[in-house]
């Protein structure tokens, strides 16, 4: 089964073909960072930024200089070992190069909108001096180390806690921290402000929404193999996890926006990420809790509803060698 222990090798006979399929289809999708165009930010923000939106910009800047590191860490140290399918190595082999590429770009963004070194060098500290994101880092690093020194799932308790970290980093983290961060560049670039930020930021949220499409299918596939793995105690314990999630980024929110946004309001960020995290508990078959709707009309382009779709319908389709249609696993 997916989570026995071991480190099966063998790819034929395949077990998980829509595993493989995944890592074809991300193949397809490749980008590079030197290809953004950063000219024009730099243009808003010497000239057109209001001081709110500067103070916004540095927080966005500071949480992206460590976030897709934290992931990747989690990737490597938590996640591949786990995982009992060559295929779906496979994929995670392709999801670790694109959570460098992610840190390329946001290592980029850094060295064009922070010149001078000082700031640069906050911006990584970030997880230590500022206490907004320290608490998103703490929740991720609590996350990672519930299960580090797990080196063999030998048991239902060790696969339930594989299972939490796995949809900490699939629901919370990529699917409700990472959103969030994504809607204040798709409202920045609602105004007409940095459209390199924004270019970048198209092919990241189709990354991200291909590990969480992957994530998702991982969680599905473990549980039809052993039902008795998501009881109620493990979905109480989601619930648990994704209202601290949700409490956490509404907490960032209020700290990105305190100097008054016009358009933008933590009341209306945080109904934002109670309507995601809603769609993330609806794709784990649990019930919604929170039951907001989507107040950001500039959102619509990038919909959570529709990710099975994402390829066919937004970001221009940047594509490497396509031939045929791009497809995510029929479950998700």
């Amino acid at each position: 089964m997916l989570l026995d222990p071991g480190m099966d090798l063998t790819l034929r006979p395949m077990r998980y073909p829509v595993f493989f399929d995944m890592y074809k289809a991300a193949l397809k999708n490749s980008w590079a960072v030197d290809e953004v165009d950063f000219s024009t930010d730099l243009a808003d923000l010497d000239r057109r930024v209001t001081p709110a939106e500067r103070h916004l910009i540095q927080r966005l800047v500071a949480f992206f200089a460590t976030g897709d590191s934290i992931v990747g860490n989690n990737l490597v140290l938590n996640l591949y070992q786990h995982i009992n399918s060559p295929e779906a190595r496979m994929y995670l082999s392709r999801q670790l190069y694109e959570e460098a590429v992610h840190v390329q770009f946001y290592l980029t963004l850094l060295d064009n909108y922070l010149p001078d070194m000082a700031g640069r060098e906050q911006a990584f500290a970030a997880i230590n001096n500022i206490p907004s994101i320290k608490a998103k880092a703490d929740f991720c690093f609590r996350w990672i180390d519930s299960i580090e020194g797990l080196d063999r799932l030998e048991t239902r308790e060790h696969r339930r806690q594989f299972l939490l970290n796995l949809i900490c980093f699939a629901a919370c983290i990529e699917g409700l921290f990472f959103f969030g961060a994504f809607a204040y560049v798709y409202f920045l670039r609602s105004k007409g402000l940095l459209h390199g930020l924004a270019t970048g930021t198209n092919w990241v949220f189709r990354d991200e929404s291909a590990h969480i499409a992957f994530a998702f299918n991982v969680i599905a596939t473990a549980r039809r193999e052993e039902p008795d793995l998501f009881d109620a105690g493990v979905e109480a314990d989601v619930v648990a996890m994704m209202r601290e999630a949700v409490d956490c980024e509404a907490a960032f929110a209020g700290d990105v926006l305190s100097l008054g946004v016009a358009g933008m309001s933590p009341q209306d960020l945080r109904k934002y990420l109670e309507y995601v995290a809603d769609r993330r508990l609806e794709s784990l078959d649990i019930e919604p809790i929170f039951g907001s709707r989507n107040p950001f009309a500039f959102m619509e382009l990038q919909d959570v509803q529709e990710l099975a779709n994402f390829f066919e319908r937004r970001v221009s389709a940047y594509q490497v060698g396509v031939t045929g249609d791009v497809v995510f696993g029929e479950e998700f």
